[in-house]
């Protein structure tokens, strides 16, 4: 299979805003979050974006694309019924065909532009079945993230056949189902917010949003399928960053500086910072 299309979720309502925010990229050019995250996927070999919005945003998201707006399609997720489904509001584009995901609230570091989602579709389209990018991660962010546990794959470096999916899991729940051998204490494997998904997983996201009376969320779709075919993580080597949490922003704005160009400028100038706080601090 060949995947053609990508799908960026960008409606929740609190997020909405964070892609359009404006960061110095490693290349040292101020550009909208948006346009880095479309920088990701054009150069993993993807053609087509589908982003998913809330109704009056897509002007925004058109202007921040900048020279990539050719390439994106949008649809809206016209009530705030979570993050499943905007996943399925993208059906259409999607088509029968297997897609890459991309949480518009996250930015992604890698050695190379593109590698994550690259290699992503290198699996996919080799094993024929949903992949997706996870992170060791410590226990205490756990409640941040939906989380995978499995078995290695014999003679595949970094890579997982997950039986167990669980959305935000509790440190007890983590500990008793989502151990991974080789994984230090107290780390665990979750998402990083980039997935290959594949039409059996559209269909189970629409049977269990319409099932449903409480929350769907993309963990409890993805737990079914680990149940029903093969389904595969990857353990990226690139970081993420979640732009929504505290701090986000600075953290992926500190992250690209220290991949990039500029590098040697902004640790002098976090040393010359540091240096001025320690001064400035009270003698014990």
């Amino acid at each position: 299979m060949k995947i053609r299309t990508a799908v960026i979720t960008a409606a929740n309502p609190a997020q909405r805003t964070l892609p359009l925010h404006t960061l110095i990229d490693r290349d040292g050019e101020e550009r909208p979050v948006l346009h880095i995250l479309v920088d990701e996927v054009l150069a993993a070999g993807i053609e087509n974006v589908c982003m998913v919005v809330c109704p009056g945003d897509q002007a925004a998201y058109t202007k921040a694309a900048g020279d990539h707006a050719s390439a994106l399609r949008f649809v809206e997720q016209t009530e705030p019924r979570g993050y499943a489904d905007a996943i399925r509001t993208a059906r259409n584009c999607a088509g029968d065909q297997p897609f890459l995901h991309l949480i518009g609230d996250h930015v992604y570091v890698d050695p190379q532009p593109g590698g994550t989602a690259r290699k992503l579709l290198e699996i996919a389209e080799a094993e024929s079945c949903a992949v997706s990018a996870v992170q060791s991660t410590r226990e205490s962010l756990l409640p941040l993230y939906g989380a995978v546990g499995g078995q290695r794959v014999h003679g595949r470096p970094g890579l997982y056949r997950v039986d167990t999916v669980i959305e935000k899991p509790t440190p007890t729940q983590a500990e008793q189902s989502l151990i991974v051998p080789g994984m230090r204490a107290g780390h665990y494997l979750c998402f990083f917010g980039m997935h290959v998904l594949t039409p059996p997983l559209m269909e189970i996201l629409g049977r269990q949003l319409a099932e449903a009376s409480g929350h769907v969320t993309l963990s409890s779709a993805l737990a079914e399928l680990a149940q029903r075919e093969q389904y595969l993580a990857y353990l990226a080597e690139a970081r993420r960053y979640d732009l929504g949490v505290r701090y986000g922003l600075l953290s992926a704005q500190v992250a690209l500086a220290l991949s990039g160009r500029d590098r040697a400028e902004v640790l002098a100038q976090l040393l010359e910072l540091l240096a001025a706080r320690a001064a400035a601090a009270p003698a014990n």
